[in-house]
């Protein structure tokens, strides 16, 4: 409003250059690179500042990828971008087939899982250092 006033008041405004911007440039992350944001950013009861900043993502995109892999697990951190679905493709796959990619699924699943137990422990640990 004030702006709007000074300027129908026939009032100069100053130019402001430079000005800080909290916000991130976006850079490019592969699947890996999510995928170890989220377990760290887990890891650490969802403190997506801390993952902010060492990963030198924005605060968006690790809160999005930590709500998209809690909702529908490490294949919702998948970029479709630019391929077709696929999902047509399993309804043509034999049952063995199905079965064989269920298993790799759930095999993948319990690697992150592992991975997420590692990080409690190695956090819990820490957390008693600094207790002493």
């Amino acid at each position: 409003m004030r702006w709007v006033n000074q300027y129908t008041n026939g009032k100069t405004l100053k130019k402001i250059t430079g000005g800080s911007t909290k916000m991130k440039t976006l850079r490019k992350t592969t699947y890996d690179q999510r995928l170890e944001i989220v377990h760290f950013t887990l890891a650490n009861d969802k403190d997506y500042q801390t993952a902010v900043r060492k990963y030198g993502v924005s605060y968006s995109q690790v809160y999005s990828w930590v709500r998209k892999y809690e909702r529908d697990g490490r294949e919702a951190l998948v970029d479709h971008r630019g391929h077709q679905m696929q999902k047509p493709a399993l309804a043509k796959l034999s049952k063995e087939e199905q079965l064989e990619r269920r298993i790799k699924e759930l095999e993948a699943r319990n690697q992150d899982l592992a991975a997420e137990n590692f990080f409690l422990k190695k956090l819990s640990a820490l957390e008693d250092e600094d207790k002493k």
